[in-house]
């Protein structure tokens, strides 16, 4: 619904949030240029590049293990005694093997050739050297053709692809860039984030003690968290504080958020009715659009722009706030970075509670793991109570006019998926 529509002549219509994510999405132009990071500084970054390996990992046949290497035609039983003719440590590598010996071998050196087979150290008993002899080793269990031998190329072979233009990148697949030469990686850039408040009720913890907090006023607890979410998606955040409950204090704050971030990002002050300043500021320097979604919580939701910067308005209640960022400002957010994966999948568990109150509006009910594996759900739901997000470990996405009982499946989506 615009802005200047009359929200009060008829009731606002609830958007699907698949509609409202694609619409979203929709506005969310992916930023322009390019940063060479270390890969050591990559995590958590957006590539903008595909990475193509120029070798073979690894680069030859190797062993998987300490032992021996040996051919399993010199092998006749228990008995049979090798000679040791060579030491082979990662990092070298040995000759060809002759008929009737064996390697001593270790984990990540290379097959000698000859060799077909590695038997760990465990299975093997050694022998010493006898009269300026070579030392021996018996081998105990039969070995088989291949056994703890990694091969050339069976991780990566040269000319793949191995990570793609649009993965956002994670401590594995940092090691795997390196594993084949890049020291540097081509990111996109960071989003630049403004974050601020508005509301005379609110109060900054440290600045006043709880004892002597004034009537209707609440510490500010928003802010932290959603400086902290938008810091795990790699954003520079701008904390420009709360900003007086004034529309000129307004106007200034967002005219001067827009001229140096990508996003400006609010919470509370959206809601259909509400006395704030936020809709007619935004208004008034560019476009605001204000949804009803049809999730549970965080029904109201603001999109618009302040000159060339997007601005979004995040529901006020705690928990409202936390899930619509999860379900649709992290999305936004990678999608400018490039990233080509948006949404976390939902994985399928059983329900180890009842909820008997079917809702019109799809359900995002605070959950956690049991020891058995099963979901108990926080017998709070209440959009206000943040405690259900920090005791819980996910979302159970529940479809509207649905009832859950005990042992049902259901689709749960890991806090660790939305929060990184």
């Amino acid at each position: 619904m615009s802005i200047d529509a009359k929200p009060h002549t008829a009731r606002a219509q609830l958007k699907p949030l698949d509609l409202a994510l694609a619409e979203l999405l929709a506005h969310a132009t992916p930023l322009a240029g390019a940063e060479s990071v270390s890969t050591f500084d990559a995590d958590g970054r957006v590539l903008v590049q595909d990475l193509v390996s120029s070798l073979d990992v690894p680069a030859l046949d190797n062993s998987s293990m300490d032992g021996y290497a040996l051919r399993c035609a010199d092998w006749a039983d228990a008995h049979t005694l090798l000679q040791v003719k060579q030491r082979i440590p990662a990092g070298s590598s040995g000759h060809a093997l002759t008929p009737g010996s064996a390697a001593r071998i270790f984990t990540g050196a290379p097959i000698p050739s000859g060799a077909d087979t590695v038997v760990m150290q465990e299975d093997c008993v050694a022998t010493e050297a006898a009269d300026g002899g070579l030392p021996g080793v018996r081998v105990q269990t039969q070995p088989k053709p291949g056994q703890w031998i990694r091969r050339r190329g069976e991780d990566v072979a040269s000319g793949d692809v191995v990570l793609r233009h649009g993965e956002r990148l994670s401590p594995a697949s940092l090691g795997l860039a390196a594993s084949i030469g890049f020291d540097k990686l081509q990111v996109a850039p960071r989003v630049r984030v403004a974050l601020f408040s508005t509301g005379d009720e609110l109060v900054m913890p440290g600045e006043v003690a709880p004892a002597d907090m004034k009537p209707g006023a609440i510490y500010n607890s928003n802010r932290f968290f959603l400086r902290a979410l938008l810091q795990r998606l790699g954003c520079t955040v701008t904390d420009l504080g709360i900003v007086p409950d004034r529309l000129d204090a307004t106007v200034a704050a967002l005219k001067g958020a827009s001229q140096q971030h990508d996003l400006i990002l609010t919470s509370g002050g959206v809601s259909v009715g509400e006395e704030d300043h936020i809709k007619p500021a935004v208004q008034a320097l560019g476009e605001l659009n204000l949804w009803q979604i049809a999730i549970k919580p965080g029904k109201p939701f603001a999109y618009g722009t302040v000159g060339a910067a997007h601005f979004i308005g995040l529901p006020g209640n705690p928990v409202s706030s936390f899930v619509t960022f999860m379900l649709l400002v992290r999305p936004f957010l990678l999608k400018l970075q490039g990233a080509t994966r948006l949404a976390p999948e939902s994985i399928a568990h059983r329900a180890h509670f009842n909820w008997t109150k079917a809702d019109k509006r799809r359900e995002f009910l605070r959950v956690r793991q049991d020891a058995t594996g099963g979901l108990e759900l926080f017998d709070n739901q209440s959009s206000g109570v943040l405690t259900s997000a920090v005791w819980g470990d996910g979302l159970v996405d529940n479809p509207a006019g649905q009832t859950i009982a005990h042992g049902d499946v259901v689709r749960f989506i890991p806090f660790s998926s939305l929060m990184s």
